[in-house]
């Protein structure tokens, strides 16, 4: 599944920075300065051409001076607190940092330099410290509660009680309602939560980086698909190694390889290197910061007089409670587990077939996999990405968008970009309007976290009756092209693109008043919905047959292909599911924890999936040392939300079915309901204005074949 970053100064765990540098000259002006005020560019695009890693430091410090500043403004103000000097104050606060946080976090997840790391080290205790300044003033509370207790005169509207009831109980969740030691001891928590999961990530993708498979002779490379293997060549050149191949643990590199690669031993050793990553007792391991975090995890749930982390965590989802995370996760688990034995007894079959003397591994799954399904449906993954040119898909993407909602995307040639292979585009809405400025980043670098995301650079938003539009981003780690052909996608990089499209609607179409509540700014069980329901039009027939070209001749994809590719659309399901599951309950099974330990990483996963019976031949979709979705990434207790979303995007897609995939009246609908609205009303009122009743979870099973 695939990550989405949330950046803004309400939603998220601030990273922060040392003050110092503030008064260094950059060129003709002062270092930081570029964010002092708004962007004079294009839709406010950052201007990347300008900005220097030497700007950051300073503007971290002055943008926490600046916020400082207006904070004391507010809890100062002595006027009666209202919903203007008070709420809206508070959610238009911080500016500055808003604008160098959106810049260089999203550099730091797609671009990272060895100077950014340093400064995402240093700024990130001190971010963390300035959140709880915030979150823990007494004075500022006091004013946000008298609101909060009595909203009869305040006449507000239903978007402006949700941002004032979201303020009031990000305070309460923060720990405003603790004594002064706990507030204290909190604050050292938040502080080292925030170092410990920067290092958790680094770690991670400095084992990434590290690895290569380096093949040196021809034979090893039997089965692999030619683009494969010239992908690889292209790969060795880069790392001064011409004349060689190297496999790499980025997605578009490991995953061909396990897929079509005859040699067993090299596809064990490439993958065990996968999951092993934070798990090799070097400098780079990970066991003793999910030790910390875990720990500290534990503590601060009590701290804040939560059972578990998880229970504090979910309190504010869609879910609420661990039972309900768990019953959806076992009642799913109790169609999946046997759908992937049978699975597993298949490919042990092929195995025993062609004279293998051995028991399937993990290691063996996707090549036995690749081979059945070709044995079965004719269907080889090969065959089918020359009709996958990324170019195209992204097209694909933006037809969709147009047809369902009226929207179109111009390519830009005058937004400065923070990398060569980034591309940005114009979106306007059927009258011409302005919508958002999107860029899209989607190949693998060494200095891009591994899978793929969604983020803004900037919010939409109204002040003093001006609309600001959306600054948006995709970014991925997609097969690049090679000397000989364009990058062409496999059906799972396809589908990935339409789910962080689907992200990127999200915050394009958002039409709210406030920055607190715009965009993805929602639940983490409802911010799934827009990117998954995306993905049913990735391989609809109608729509393939829009953008699935052949690269070199330009032949839309023949029938017999987009036949084969619905027959086998459930084909390795329950293996799909169940490593997905596992890793959901894995999570679950962490932050669940009551009681502080010394914990064996190692030995506590193990216990995990014995507990529920995962098969020796799949493992959880992300092991513990490099599950960064939960220890670093924001998802913690909260990996299940992929799969409580699937019952909403399962649901919702019901009326494309029923009344045709481009049926305007729904697609206006769920546009109205949905996209538009943020977290400006409960996510569960906005789904029945849009369904007309709960999401009915049948829908689910049905989509993954686990029921007819």
């Amino acid at each position: 599944m695939r990550k989405i970053l949330l950046i803004t100064l309400a939603a998220m765990t601030l990273y922060a920075c040392n003050n110092n540098g503030s008064g260094v000259k950059k060129g003709s002006r002062e270092a930081g300065s570029i964010f002092y005020k708004e962007y004079d560019t294009p839709f406010g695009a950052p201007p990347f051409d300008e900005i220097s890693e030497e700007d950051y430091r300073p503007a971290f410090a002055k943008g926490i001076e600046e916020q400082n500043k207006e904070i004391d403004s507010i809890t100062n103000n002595p006027e009666a607190p209202t919903f203007e000097n008070t709420i809206v104050a508070l959610d238009f606060s911080g500016s500055i940092l808003d604008r160098v946080s959106n810049v260089f976090f999203g550099l730091e997840g797609a671009e990272k330099t060895d100077t950014i790391e340093k400064i995402s080290i240093d700024i990130t205790p001190v971010l963390s410290e300035h959140s709880d300044n915030i979150y823990l003033n007494s004075k500022l509370f006091d004013r946000i509660k008298t609101l909060h207790d009595d909203t009869t005169g305040l006449n507000l509207t239903t978007e402006q009680y949700r941002l004032l009831d979201k303020y009031y109980k990000n305070f309460v969740r923060s720990g405003i309602m603790l004594n002064d030691a706990e507030k204290q001891r909190l604050r050292e928590i938040n502080k080292e939560l925030s170092s410990l999961t920067l290092q958790y990530g680094n770690n991670v993708l400095k084992e990434t980086n590290n690895f290569k498979l380096i093949i040196d002779k021809k034979e090893d490379l039997a089965g692999l698909p030619e683009g494969v293997i010239t992908a690889a060549a292209e790969t060795a050149k880069a790392n001064d190694m011409e004349g060689k191949w190297v496999f790499t643990l980025q997605k578009p590199s490991w995953i061909p390889f396990l897929q079509y690669a005859d040699n067993r031993d090299l596809r064990e050793k490439l993958y065990k290197a996968m999951y092993t990553r934070g798990d090799n007792d070097n400098e780079f391991d990970n066991k003793a910061i999910i030790n910390k975090i875990v720990n500290l995890r534990i503590e601060k749930a009590k701290l804040m007089s939560y059972d578990t982390f998880a229970d504090y965590s979910l309190e504010n989802t869609m879910a609420k409670t661990p039972k309900a995370v768990y019953d959806l996760l076992n009642s799913i688990w109790e169609y999946a587990l046997p759908q992937a034995k049978k699975e597993a007894v298949e490919l042990q079959a092929l195995i025993n077939k062609e004279g293998g003397n051995f028991k399937l591994q993990s290691w063996d799954w996707w090549y036995y996999t690749e081979k059945l399904r070709n044995e079965k449906y004719a269907l080889n993954e090969s065959a089918i990405k020359p009709y996958f040119k990324m170019e195209n898909v992204r097209e694909g993407v933006f037809t969709v968008a147009n047809k369902l909602f009226g929207i179109n995307f111009r390519k830009l040639d005058n937004i400065p970009v923070y990398n060569p292979e980034v591309e940005t585009y114009e979106v306007t809405d059927a009258d011409g309007n302005h919508l958002a400025l999107f860029y899209t980043d989607y190949f693998p670098r060494s200095g891009k976290s591994g899978g793929a995301w969604m983020s803004s650079f900037g919010e939409q938003y109204v002040k003093n009756g001006k609309e600001v539009r959306p600054i948006v981003y995709n970014v991925g780690n997609f097969t690049r092209s090679t000397e000989n052909t364009p990058s062409l996608l496999t059906l799972d990089e396809v589908e990935t693109m339409f789910h962080e499209f689907g992200h990127g609607l999200h915050g394009m179409l958002t039409d709210v008043n406030y920055k607190g509540v715009s965009g993805t700014s929602v639940v983490r069980d409802f911010v799934e919905l827009p990117s998954q329901i995306m993905e049913h039009w990735a391989f609809n027939p109608e729509v393939l047959k829009m953008y699935a070209k052949h690269y070199e001749t330009g032949e839309t994809i023949p029938d017999s292909l987009i036949q084969k590719i619905s027959d086998a659309a459930n084909f390795n399901q329950g293996f799909t599911t169940t490593e997905l599951v596992a890793a959901a309950l894995l999570d679950m099974d962490w932050h669940t924890q009551t009681t502080q330990q010394d914990f064996n990483v190692r030995d506590f996963e193990k216990k995990s999936m014995e507990k529920i019976g995962l098969i020796s031949e799949i493992i959880p979709r992300y092991r513990s040392t490099y599950f960064t979705h939960i220890f670093s990434g924001g998802y913690s207790a909260g990996y299940y939300s992929y799969l409580w979303s699937e019952v909403l995007d399962a649901d919702a897609f019901q009326p494309f079915v029923e009344k045709g995939i481009f049926d305007q009246t729904t697609a206006q609908s769920f546009r109205d309901n949905i996209l538009s609205k943020g977290n400006s009303d409960d996510p569960m009122v906005l789904y029945k204005k849009y369904r007309g009743a709960e999401p009915n979870p049948i829908y689910l099973l049905k989509n993954r074949g686990f029921v007819k």
